[in-house]
This record gives structure tokens, C-alpha cells and sequence, in this order.
């Protein structure tokens, strides 16, 4: 780069500082005129008669003022004859003027005459400016967008403004959104939209139109004048969808003044992409070493020499950081499968680059020193090696501190850092000098001062550049420094870098006030990613730019290129608060910060999730320092707030911690029973409430109630609305008789006060709604639900969020009711208005989603439902985060999708990760965790795999019963589960005794009509039918069919499925008319509720072929048969469980009518199917083969059915049990066998051994 400036003499000069610092430098946007001054009138030193003199004088003189002595202007500074310097100067301009210190716009048509008349003279200048020729020019366009800041001059030099102050005006004239005006990254904006920022802009050159918008899409291209506009702009285009293929995603612009570390980059460059597997190499040593630079080197030099590489930079520093570099690159790659509801951002990555399909790539982890461990999901939560791609045209780098850590992350690759070595450091220093050092023998004592320390070195280069200062002159100044500090324990880094940084400190707070408190204030919050707008505002933007680019100078910070935030080195950030604590200050400056922090901190509206997880990590820092008592009122303030950001994200256990301090301070400044303490109170109940921690909630819940009541009356607001939170946790407790008696009163007490109509009265109807509802009162839920819903859409409004609560509200017990046609209309409509009035990835928004899946799951409308949860988990995560508890909820729902699918595989990998992160995030013993844990046995259950199914079932069980109590209904139905485990193994006393257990218990606590006791009921009847106890089967299943009757109503699922249930055991009993009469009341009902499609019309259908089966009618069995198959096999898929039983129905009837060869292709079809989707030695799949060797021997073939019955006999005992009834079927059906072909003896010894 060609800089100008004038020397002493004021004579107007250049110095090229190619392949050197570049100092600050101002640069000039214009428009050429016809007598331009140009790169031979600099050479030759002549046209400084020309019109164009005049900018160069302008710039020069604004130069100064602003304290720059070097400018850049592009008809000079560019030698045009020279082509690889003008397509070097083209490609790299939109950078150039990025950089910029200073940027003036010089509008040579925009004049700005003194007139008598102010607002004339103003009316003038402003319509002056709107026409400037400037805004139409296509070169200034991208001088518009590169340089964050930007001074508007008229003809005369008269400042018109800046950049920020005509943001409005420079939008109306160009049209260019106001966020791109201000610094948004450039990529935000589509293709299309960035080329129609020029639309309506000329160039001198047509190619120019293309050439002139490499800088805005980031690439690069060569210069071919001549060839025409369309080329131009098809290579353009070309380049922008190779820059797409090929991407370079690294947040750190190339350091243009890397040098030394030849030999480790050497190494480096040799180790990656060899050998038949993914390459990975550590570069380890200490802070400031250079680990960071020689990586980043790394990656540029890739991506010169291997145009088809692509390239990613992951800061692995901290969780966040870590986070965002993911889904940066799954967004920036549109990475197939993204919308994958089973992988994260990190498994996308991972997926993505290890297929052949991604090429070659390089991936470096940068300062993993915290991550690199961690793969059990702790500290960091998220690991390195467990989400490592892996292909053999991979190469991935680790920059860490930690030789340990190194090893574990690339045992074989460590490319450890020596300490510089001198001819390295020397060129180094020549590097970031702009003026080489004349006398080597103090650059060289400097550098053995500095210990030969690349960040010390470049700290120096920096001050030395900064002040125009002798290197003898920084020595003597480092020398003083270093005497006035206490070297302490510290590593020989960290002092050598103490004392350079107070050096540059000290200057600096000389220069730049303001630019020395930035960096104090970012020493007291978090060293990563500390946005612009953190930083505390002065009286003006220019001022604020002028200190980062104070504290860029001197190399104390690193801009991030990508976004408007600085990171600052650890061991600055070290230094800097070090200083502060020995001057006494640190505990002032930390109050400067978080009272900062408090005035950007946003409410917990989810609008600002991006906004508050960004400044958590900074609020998280500077809270974790103490501060003074006077200072409490900031602090507590700010706990609260990210307690109450922490807890919208789910966060409950941080935001425990942090609610627990705010009550501490709240109890100690203004009292136990002020009202802020109890509203704090109430924000930790809430935490504790949805961590499953009840006891907890209820004991604060209750101490605040009775401060309440004490405080402020029985009928004050706060005091019922404390009631009301208490009676919420009664009733997760399952406590429903005492919550009802609570939401009664408090719903009274708010008529009577507030009035029948007010929000909060409604409120609390609803919450004795909701009651009713979990107490299998729908009726009375179903009334005061539409109550409710009528009264607040009349008195807030038909869209108000509080009608469409209701609204849901009520469509879930329309739902309970099995009544899914009423509730989807309601839901569909809650969804649709949400989605309009509260926009589509509003939480509430995508909780209306899961409603109406779920009624879609309900009516067996699998497709839609899994269409629905997909989509609604994937805005889950981006809305709410991976980890948050509504989207593990979605993630479960939809996991019970696959399940009812028969999709067990895809269903058990779901559950395992929610089940991992809800231990993770909620805790193994929260109620959430426990039904995860309960989902995947069930799923176990399915696949027959009853030992791991009975296993986590008690691992359920026990813990309920510890933090819910014995007869908690959610410790009923886990009991109820185990029991269901140990029938399918046949252990029938067992389940009979839990079942039992089960009945009475839910009896006593919920009521003999209750839905939940009914169930258990039937499930006890089931177990009587399993053991051929009929009779008392029956009594208990008519029963059960007559209360749900009265209860639910006739048409309800569950009265039918009781229906269903008789029928069964009037078949088992030979009473088959009874039975055909049942079966077809169900199938008919059913039939026309749920359609005649439904998974259970099917069900039913085959349960009267059955009956007819059992009656010798073949034919008419058969007819039904073929029919449930045909339909399941087009609505559920060949491949369905359900599918597969009804063929192996159809083979029984083929059997019974002795069609022994279409029985035969039946079931070996069957059973083949089974081994596949099932396994071999799932039940379903042994009892297939069974079947199949039964049919054998009805056709005589004995070998063949010899062998499928041993083959089965073995896996039988094995997962079934010795002793279970399917096993003795199978041995006995061998004995049978055995006996027919006259081997008694053999017959004998196993019936023997069997008994």
C-alpha cells in the first residue's frame, strides 16, 4: 500500500509499506473530475496546477488535524500502468478503506455559500447534497459501506456531517437499509439485494460495474478491461458461487506482518493432509508465544495454496463462543440436513465434513485450553473429540496452553513453541516498527527485555510506532517500569507482559482518556467478545471510534472483522486487573461495569434472548467480583435480571443461584417482609418449582403467603396471587384437593375484590379448570374453561394471548375427551392467531404447534403430527437454545411419534439425548428426567427388550416415590409401567400385586371414577385374562366399561378400548356371540369417530375377525384380515409392527384352513421382516418363527420345523425366561413333534426337563 504524507519541507511525498506496518492513515472518497492529479504528477513532481491538487491539499490538511500523518487517494497512490498493482489495489480497496483511520467524503458539487437566511442556507446545502453526483458513482459505493465511520466535506472543506448524523438522508438517496449504513456484515444482505444497491449507479469503465463490487461479496478477481460489462458481471458471479463452494470462514483478518516461526510452519504444513485418516495436530506453549498468529497463518497460507480448501476457525475459549462458531458454519454452508431433528449444530458439522461430497478442509480449535477435555458434557457442556469430523481430506489444528491437553486432543502431532529465536524476533520487530530499527544492538536488548515474547514484541513495536520514539528510548522507559513492579510467582510471560502493557497504559492515559477507561472496563467484564455497544458512551460516536482505535494502536485489542466487538488477550485482561487491584480500584471499576451492564441488560422479553445471551457471559464476570455494600442496589439489580434471563432460557439452576443472592441482599438492605423480598421469593419458588424441587417451592411459597397476609390483608392482590403460586405447586404435587380448595378461594376472593370479569379473576378460574381437568372432571373443566374463554375475549379482545391460553386451554379437554375433532379446530386457530398477532417463532406460538400435533398423533395422523414436531423442535432451538426444556419437550414428543411408527430405532436415539441433557440440564432426579427415562423403556418395551425396560423402570420408580411421594400419581403410573414389564415377561403375580398396589392407592387419592384408577383397573383385569382368570376378569372389565360410560361417555377411546378389552374375554371364554357383539359396536363406533383408517378402527376390525376366526367362520375372518392389512400396509408402511401382526393373522386363518403354502410365504415373510426391523431375538420375531415351524410340521416337514423350533427354544429362555408361558408353548410344540414322528424318548426327556 502507497501512502502519501507531506515531509517537513511540506513537499508532498510517498513511502510504499508493502509487506510492513501499515500506520494509521486517513483515506478520500470522490468522484474523478478532468484534471485529476495522478501517480506520474507524484512521481514526476508535476500538476500541482491542476484542479485535483486541491483534494491532496484538502486531505492533507484534514490528515493533520486529525493527528494522521499519512493519507490515501486513488489517483495517485495506484500505478494503473502497472496491472498486478491495480488488480491488487482494486481487490484489496474495499479493505483499505475498512481500515481507514479516517475517511472523508469530498462532495466537489455541493457548495456551501454563507447566506443571511440559516434555514435557506440549510434548505440549500441539504438539497445540494441530496443531488451529489457522489451517490451516483459505482466506485463510492462500496466506500460508502467499507469504513465504519465516514466525514462529509463540501467543496469550500466545510464539514457537512458524518456517516451517522445524515444516516437518514443517505438512506433516502440510496436506498441501502439503514442496518448495512451502520456496520451490519455485509453477507446478511442476499445477492440480489447487495447488486441492487447499484443499480442505479455509472461507472466510467463498464467493467467497473462488476470490478467495483468485489470488496461488497468479499471476493476476488482478475481485471480484464475490454471484455465487456456482462463478462465482467458473469465473472463476478461466478466468483461469488465459488467464494459459496469454497468457503474461508475465519473471524480474524490475515496479520500482514507475521514473520519468524519458519520451521514450525514448515512442520505444520507438512503434517496436514497425509495419510488415510483425518490429521490432528496441537500447537502448544505459553501465553503470548504466537500460538493464535502462527495458526492464523496457517490458515491463510491454505487457503492461497489450496484454492479448493475450505477453511474454519472455531474460538473454543468458552461455551458461547464455541456455540456461535457452529452455527455460524452450518448457516454460512447451508449444510445438508440441517433441519435434521436429530443432530445439533455441532453434530451437523461434524456429519457434513467427514462425508467425502465436503472436499478437502481445515478446521482449527483456537485456545482450547478449556474445552479440549471435556466430553462428558460439564464445564463447557460440549467437548472437542466427541464432535470431531472425520475424513482422510480433513486436517484439523488445536492452539492450547496445556501440554496435557494437547496430547489428548493429537497424541501425535504437538508442535510445541520454543521461545522465539533472535534473528525470528529481530525481523519481527523490523515488521511491526514502521521505521526499522537503525541500531541492532538496542533492538536487540530490547527484544532479550521483552524475553523474546511475540505479543511483548509487537505491544513495544506498537508504543514505539504510537510515539515516534527511539527503541533506546522505550528501553530506558521499560526499565523504569519494570523496577516499580513486584514480580510475584507469576510465569515469566505474564511479568514481561505486566510490564509493557502499563507502559502503553500509562501512555494512553495520557493521550486518550477515554480509551484507557475502555480498558479498564473491559478488564471487569468477560476478555471475549465484548460488543462496541457495551462499552460505555461518550459525548460522541467519533470519540468512542477514536478510542478503540487508541487501544487497536497499541495493540491491546483485537478487532473481530466479522462483527462490531473486541476480544482482548488474556494476559492484557490479566495485567489490566491486577493494576486495578493494586491501586485499590477494582472494586470501583467493577461498579462502573455493572452498572453498564444494567443499562443495556435487556427485560426477559424473548425478543431479546440474542441480546442477553450475548451480554450473560460479561454480566456473569463482573457479578462474580465483590463490591461494596453502598453498591448493592446496582448488583442486586442486575442478579435479578440475568436470573430472570437465565430462567426464560431454562436455566433454572443458574438462575437459582442467582435469585438466592437477590433474596440474601433484599432480606439484609430492606427486610424480611418488604415487598421487593417477597416478590423475590416468589421468582425463587418458581425456579424451584421447575426444577421438580416442590418442597422447596411450597415452604417459600407458604412463608410468603403468611408475610403477605400479615403485611397486606387477606384480600390484597399480591397476597391471593401468592395463594395462587402455592396452590400451583399443591397441584404438581398431585395434591389436588388441597390446590382446588386454594384456586376456589383465591377465585372468590378475586370476584368479590376485583370483579367477575378481571383479567386475574379469569386467571384463577382457569386455574380451577385446570384442576378439575387433572382430576378427570372434564365436564366441569369443559364449563368453566368456556366461561373463561367467552369473558376474556370479550373483555380483552378475541387475539389477546390471554383468549388464546384459554382457547388451548379448553381444546386440551376436548382433547382429554378423545373428542380431536373439536379440539384441532380450536387449536388450529390458536396457532394461526398467535402466529400473526405474536409472530411464528414466538414460544407460545410453538407450544400451539405441539398442541396440534399432539391431536394429530392422537387420531393416528402420524405423518402430519411428525411434520409438525419437526418443525417446531428446529424453531425451538434456534428461539430457545438446544438445552432449553421446551425443546427437550418437542424433541420427546416427537421421539413418541417414531415410537407409535414402530420407528423404535429412530425413537430410542431421540430419547437417549433428551434424556442425557435433561440429567444435564434439570437434573437425574427431576420429573422431566424421570419421564425421559420412563419414554425410553417403553421404547425398550416395544422392542422387546423387557430387562432394560424393567431396569430403568425401577430407576423411575424409586425416585418418585422419594421426591413425590408413594401416591403421587406420576409414582402410580410408574408402578404401573414396571407392572406392564414384568406381565409381558409373564411374571403375573408380580404385576398382579402392583397392579393391585396401583388400583387401590389411586382409588383412595384420586377417586374410584377417576380416568387413572379406571386404567389401573383394566390393567389388573388384563393380568387376571393372562392367567386364564376369566371370571374375574370379566367382573372387573364390565366394571370398568360402565363407569367409563357414565364417566367419559360412550364414544370415548377408553370406553371403547374397555368394550374392546370384554369382548377379549368373552373370545377366551368361548362366549363368542357376546364377543361379536361387542367388537362390532366398537368397530362401528370407532369407525365413524376416528375414521376408517385410524390405527384403532384397524385394531378393531381385527379383533372381530378374531371372533369370527375363533367361530370356524374362515372366510368372513379372512375378508377382514385382508382388509386391515391392505389398509395398514398403505397407511402404516409394509414395514409396521401393526402391519406385520395382521399378515400373521392371515397366515393363522390360511392355516386353520389348511392352505399350508400361503400360510408358509405369510409368515416366512413376516418373520424375515421381523429379524430386520425388529431383530432375531425379539419376541415378536421368535414367536414368527414358531409359527413358521408349525406349518412345516402340518406339511410333515420335520427337519425343517425341528431346527426353527430349537433354533427358537434357546433365545426364548434367554429373553423371556425359562419358565414363561410363549417358552413352554415352544418346548411342548417340540415334544409334540418329537411324539409324531415316534421319538418317545426324546419326547419324554424334554417334557421332563421342562417340568
Amino acid at each position: 500500500m502507497r501512502l502519501l504524507y507531506f515531509d517537513s519541507s511540506r513537499q508532498l511525498s510517498s513511502k510504499n509499506f508493502d509487506h510492513k506496518a501499515i500506520p494509521p492513515y486517513a483515506i478520500l472518497s470522490h468522484t474523478w473530475g478532468e484534471a485529476e492529479f495522478v501517480f506520474e504528477d507524484l512521481v514526476n513532481g508535476t500538476g500541482k496546477g491542476k484542479a485535483g491538487y486541491g483534494k491532496i491539499l484538502f486531505c492533507g490538511e484534514q490528515a493533520a488535524y486529525d493527528d494522521l500523518q499519512y493519507f490515501w487517494i486513488d489517483t495517485c497512490c495506484i500505478d494503473k500502468w502497472n496491472l498486478r498493482e491495480l488488480s491488487n489495489a482494486i481487490n484489496s480497496m474495499f479493505q483499505w478503506y475498512k481500515n481507514a483511520a479516517k475517511c472523508y467524503a469530498f462532495l466537489s458539487d455541493v457548495s456551501t455559500p454563507i447566506a443571511a437566511d440559516a434555514e435557506l442556507q440549510q434548505s440549500t446545502r441539504e438539497a445540494s447534497f441530496r443531488k451529489s453526483r457522489w451517490f451516483t458513482r459505482g466506485w463510492t459505493l462500496q466506500e460508502l459501506l467499507a469504513p465504519a465511520s465516514i466525514d462529509f466535506f463540501s467543496s469550500e472543506g466545510q464539514r457537512l456531517g458524518d456517516k451517522d448524523s445524515l444516516e437518514q438522508q443517505i438512506h433516502e438517496i440510496t436506498r441501502i437499509p439503514i442496518t448495512a449504513l451502520r456496520g451490519d456484515p455485509l453477507e446478511e444482505f442476499s445477492v440480489p439485494e447487495r447488486m441492487a444497491w447499484m443499480a442505479a449507479r455509472q461507472t466510467k469503465h463498464e467493467e467497473d460495474m462488476a470490478y467495483s463490487l468485489i470488496g461488497i461479496f468479499g471476493v476476488s478477481m482478475e481485471f480484464r478491461y475490454g471484455e465487456g460489462k456482462s463478462r465482467a458481471l458473469e465473472r463476478l458471479q461466478e466468483e461469488i458461487e465459488k467464494a459459496n463452494t469454497t468457503p474461508f470462514i475465519v473471524p480474524l483478518g490475515q496479520n500482514t506482518r507475521f514473520v519468524g516461526r519458519e520451521s514450525q510452519l514448515a512442520k505444520l504444513r507438512e503434517l496436514l493432509f497425509v495419510g488415510a485418516s483425518t490429521t490432528k495436530v496441537a500447537i502448544t506453549g505459553p501465553d503470548g508465544i504466537g500460538k493464535t498468529q502462527l495458526a492464523l497463518e496457517l490458515a491463510y497460507q491454505t487457503r492461497r495454496e489450496r484454492k479448493d480448501c475450505s477453511v474454519f476457525w472455531i474460538l473454543a475459549s468458552d461455551k458461547e463462543s464455541l456455540y456461535q462458531a457452529y452455527s455460524h458454519i452450518v448457516r454460512r454452508l447451508l449444510i445438508p440436513g440441517w433441519d435434521d431433528e436429530k443432530a445439533d449444530a455441532r453434530k451437523l458439522v461434524q456429519l457434513h465434513l467427514s462425508k467425502e461430497s465436503a472436499g478437502q478442509w481445515l478446521l482449527v480449535f483456537d485456545n482450547a485450553d478449556e474445552a479440549g477435555l471435556d466430553t462428558a458434557g460439564s464445564g463447557i457442556g460440549v467437548g472437542l473429540i466427541e464432535f470431531l469430523p472425520s475424513s482422510e481430506q480433513g486436517a484439523i489444528v488445536f492452539t492450547t496452553t496445556n501440554r496435557t491437553i494437547a496430547a489428548k486432543l493429537a497424541p501425535e502431532n504437538i508442535v510445541e513453541l520454543p521461545e522465539v529465536e533472535l534473528d525470528a524476533a529481530r525481523r519481527m520487530l523490523d515488521t511491526y516498527l514502521f521505521d526499522a530499527a537503525k541500531e541492532q544492538e538496542k533492538a536487540d536488548l530490547l527484544l532479550k527485555e521483552l524475553a523474546y515474547l511475540p505479543l511483548a514484541i509487537v505491544q513495544a513495536a506498537a508504543y514505539v510506532n504510537v510515539n515516534n520514539m527511539a527503541l533506546q528510548g522505550y528501553l530506558s522507559l521499560l526499565a523504569k517500569t519494570k523496577e516499580g513492579l513486584v514480580e510475584g510467582q507469576c510465569r515469566q510471560s505474564e511479568n514481561v507482559i505486566a510490564a509493557t502493557w502499563l507502559l502503553s497504559f500509562k501512555q494512553i492515559r495520557l493521550q486518550d482518556a477515554l480509551a484507557a477507561d475502555y480498558l479498564l472496563f473491559m478488564a471487569c467484564v468477560d476478555r471475549n467478545d465484548v460488543p462496541l455497544a457495551l462499552l460505555p458512551a461518550a459525548s460522541s460516536r467519533g470519540q468512542e471510534m477514536n478510542a478503540v482505535r487508541t487501544l487497536d494502536a497499541y495493540s491491546l485489542v483485537t478487532k473481530r472483522t466479522a462483527e462490531s466487538a473486541l476480544d482482548v488477550h488474556r494476559l492484557v485482561h490479566v495485567s489490566t486487573r491486577n493494576w486495578l487491584e493494586k491501586e485499590g480500584m477494582l472494586r470501583q471499576q467493577t461498579h462502573v461495569a455493572i452498572t453498564r451492564l444494567l443499562e443495556v441488560f435487556p427485560d426477559n422479553n424473548y425478543g431479546s434472548r440474542s441480546k442477553w445471551r450475548r451480554l450473560l457471559p460479561h454480566a456473569g464476570f463482573a457479578l462474580s467480583s465483590g463490591i461494596n455494600r453502598q453498591e448493592d442496589d446496582a448488583k442486586t439489580e442486575l442478579l435479578r435480571k440475568c436470573g430472570a434471563a437465565l430462567y426464560s432460557d431454562g436455566r433454572w439452576k443458574e438462575a437459582e443461584d442467582l435469585f438466592v443472592q437477590v433474596i440474601e441482599t433484599k432480606k439484609r438492605v430492606l427486610g424480611e417482609e418488604h415487598l421487593d423480598t417477597l416478590t423475590s421469593m416468589a421468582n425463587l419458588a418458581s425456579t424451584y418449582r421447575n426444577q421438580g424441587q416442590w418442597n422447596e417451592a411450597e415452604e417459600l411459597e407458604v412463608q410468603a403467603m403468611e408475610t403477605f397476609k400479615r403485611v397486606l390483608g387477606e384480600e390484597h392482590p399480591d397476597t391471593l396471587s401468592s395463594m395462587a403460586n402455592l396452590a400451583s405447586t399443591f397441584w404438581n404435587q398431585g395434591r389436588w384437593k388441597e390446590a382446588k380448595e386454594l384456586f376456589v378461594h383465591v377465585m372468590e376472593t378475586r370476584k368479590r375484590v376485583l370483579g367477575e370479569e378481571h383479567p386475574n379473576t379469569l386467571i384463577s378460574v382457569g386455574n380451577l379448570a385446570l384442576t378439575y381437568r387433572n382430576q378427570g372432571r372434564w365436564k366441569e373443566a369443559e364449563e368453566l374453561f368456556v366461561q373463561v374463554m367467552e369473558t376474556i375475549s370479550r373483555v380483552l379482545g378475541e387475539e389477546h394471548p390471554e383468549t388464546l391460553t384459554s382457547m388451548a386451554n379448553l381444546a386440551s379437554t376436548y382433547r382429554d375427551q378423545g373428542r380431536w375433532k373439536e379440539a384441532e379446530e380450536l387449536e388450529v386457530q390458536v396457532m394461526e392467531t398467535r402466529k400473526r398477532v405474536l409472530g411464528k417463532e414466538h414460544p407460545d406460538t410453538l407450544i400451539s404447534m405441539g398442541n396440534l400435533a399432539s391431536t394429530f398423533w392422537n387420531q393416528g395422523r402420524w405423518k402430519e403430527a411428525e411434520g409438525l414436531f419437526v418443525q417446531a423442535l428446529e424453531m425451538f432451538k434456534r428461539v430457545l437454545g438446544e438445552e432449553h426444556p421446551g425443546t427437550l419437550t418437542s424433541m420427546a414428543n416427537l421421539a413418541s411419534t417414531y415410537r407409535s411408527q414402530g420407528r423404535w430405532k429412530e425413537a430410542e436415539g431421540l430419547e437417549v439425548q433428551v434424556l442425557e441433557m435433561r440429567k444435564r440440564v434439570l437434573g437425574e432426579e427431576h420429573p422431566d428426567t424421570l419421564t425421559s427415562m420412563a419414554n425410553l423403556a417403553s421404547t425398550f418395551w416395544y422392542q422387546g427388550r423387557w430387562q432394560e425396560a424393567e431396569e430403568l423402570f425401577v430407576q423411575v420408580m424409586e425416585p418418585l416415590k422419594r421426591v413425590l411421594g408413594e401416591e403421587h400419581p406420576d409414582t402410580l403410573s410408574s408402578m404401573a409401567n414396571l407392572a406392564s414389564t414384568y406381565r409381558s415377561q409373564g411374571r403375573w403375580k408380580k404385576a398382579e400385586e402392583l397392579f393391585v398396589q396401583v388400583m387401590e392407592t389411586s382409588s383412595r387419592v384420586l377417586g374410584k371414577e377417576h380416568p387413572s384408577t379406571l386404567t389401573s383397573m383394566g390393567n389388573l383385569a388384563s393380568t387376571f385374562w393372562n392367567q386364564g382368570r376369566w371370571k374375574e376378569a370379566e367382573e372387573l372389565l364390565v366394571q370398568v366399561m360402565e363407569m367409563r360410560k357414565r364417566v367419559l361417555r360412550e364414544e370415548h377411546p377408553d370406553t371403547l378400548a374397555s368394550m374392546a378389552n370384554l369382548a377379549s374375554t368373552y373370545r377366551s371364554q368361548g362366549q363368542w356371540k357376546e364377543a361379536e357383539g361387542l367388537d362390532v359396536q366398537v368397530m362401528e363406533t370407532i369407525s365413524r369417530v376416528l375414521g376408517e383408517e385410524h390405527p384403532d378402527t384397524l385394531t378393531s376390525m381385527g379383533n372381530l375377525a378374531s371372533t369370527f376366526w375363533d367361530q370356524g367362520r374362515w372366510k368372513e375372518g379372512e375378508g377382514l384380515f385382508v382388509q386391515v392389512m391392505e389398509t395398514r400396509k398403505r397407511v402404516l408402511g409394509d414395514e409396521h409392527p401393526s402391519t406385520l401382526t395382521s399378515m400373521a393373522k392371515l397366515a393363522s386363518t390360511y392355516w386353520n384352513q389348511e392352505r399350508w403354502k400361503e400360510a408358509e410365504e405369510l409368515e416366512v415373510q413376516v418373520m424375515e421382516t421381523r429379524k430386520r426391523v425388529l431383530g432375531e431375538e425379539h419376541p415378536s420375531t421368535l414367536i414368527s418363527m414358531s409359527n413358521l415351524a408349525s406349518t412345516y410340521r402340518s406339511q410333515g416337514r420335520w427337519k425343517e420345523a425341528e431346527q426353527l423350533f430349537v433354533q427358537v427354544i434357546e433365545p426364548l429362555k434367554r429373553v423371556l425366561g425359562e419358565e414363561h408361558p410363549d417358552t413352554l408353548s415352544s418346548v411342548a410344540n417340540l415334544a409334540s413333534m418329537y411324539s409324531n414322528q415316534g421319538r418317545w424318548k426324546e419326547a419324554e426327556e424334554l417334557q421332563a426337563k421342562n417340568l
